[in-house]
């Protein structure tokens, strides 16, 4: 991790290899586990419109000493996790929630 700017930014390889910039806005340790909530970083103005602005939420795992982010594959965890960071945040950011529907749009 690197402080720029008073910023805390990650570097995360996905699985293709390819390198992606995040800052971390927010972490939390509970009794399952660390997470980070991390917003996508872009060096190119147009990325950055086209972004959606959706929190990447990801677990830290200690690999040989290494701390790596890891997807939580636990769907129930995710949500439990997704909504502390989203009760945290919202005084500090604009949290839009999306709930699931279960009407069927009318043809």
């Amino acid at each position: 991790m690197s402080e720029e700017y008073g910023n805390n930014l990650v570097s995360v390889l996905d699985d293709e290899g390819n390198e992606h910039q995040f800052e971390v806005l927010d972490a939390i340790e509970t009794d399952e586990g660390r997470y980070v909530a991390l917003l996508p970083v872009y060096s190119d103005a147009e990325e950055a419109i086209e972004d959606d602005g959706e929190l990447v939420i990801l677990e830290v795992v200690n690999d040989q000493g290494d701390d790596l982010l890891v997807p939580i594959e636990d769907d129930e965890m995710f949500e439990n996790i997704a909504g502390i960071f989203e009760e945290r945040l919202a005084e500090y950011y604009e949290i839009n929630q999306v709930e699931e529907s279960s009407e069927t749009p009318l043809s």
